[in-house]
């Protein structure tokens, strides 16, 4: 299947260069460019991509409110959006998560990198760059804890609310399956349980769950 993708960038020779990269792929489709996030919101309407790759500073509308409006739209409920900067702020990277964005990749990723990140978001999964990671886990500046989401947390078993914890530490399937002794099968399981529970569309939101209920605390590890 193709994995058709929209570019959202206010840079024409960034635009050309991702362009140029993707359609290497037999996978992989561009349908369409848009200079500013509101361009990049009409486009995603009448296109209906896979995903957005989308720049965060952009004129008009900004890549965080373009987000939002995507995610939010019934019209473009499906598409994933992976948020491409050349910048590590913590604020970005919390808003992004927090407008809907599936991923997050700096614009220095090798092409490797970003078709990796394409794939993955196409396919329903979530994708942090490890250097975003590190800074969302570890350096989040003041903390950012809702308790109305106590609730919804106590549903969660015992082992299900360690497979949160090891989300939100980053962890892969793979590593969870290996910290908890069970199988990779069963851990897939647990993490399809713990979002639909939360009402989460994928790790990036239960990453930002983790924090917002408390369950998870700024700088902890």
């Amino acid at each position: 299947m193709t994995i058709r993708i929209l570019l959202a960038d206010d840079q024409e020779m960034v635009r050309a260069g991702f362009r140029m990269i993707l359609d290497t792929e037999d996978d992989l489709e561009v349908v369409g460019e848009a200079a500013n996030g509101e361009k990049a919101v009409w486009e995603a309407e009448q296109r209906r991509p896979d995903v957005v790759l989308m720049d965060i500073q952009m004129p008009v509308v900004d890549g965080l409110e373009a987000t939002r409006r995507i995610v939010a739209s019934p019209a473009t409920a499906a598409t994933r959006v992976l948020i491409l900067t050349t910048f590590e702020r913590d604020d970005y990277i919390y808003e992004a998560l927090q407008a809907g964005a599936s991923g997050f990749l700096l614009k220095n990723a090798s092409p490797e990198e970003l078709i990796y990140a394409v794939r993955v978001v196409a396919a329903g999964d979530a994708l942090l760059a490890p250097s975003v990671t590190r800074r969302l886990l570890g350096a989040m500046s003041r903390p950012r804890s809702r308790p109305g989401l106590a609730a919804p947390l106590a549903t969660l078993t015992e082992r299900e609310e360690e497979v949160l914890l090891g989300i939100a530490a980053g962890l892969s399937n793979a590593e969870l399956a290996e910290r908890l002794i069970l199988g990779e099968a069963t851990i897939k399981t647990h993490v399809s349980r713990v979002l639909m529970k939360l009402d989460l569309r994928d790790r990036v939101q239960a990453v930002a769950f983790a924090y917002e209920s408390g369950l998870v605390q700024p700088g902890a590890s």
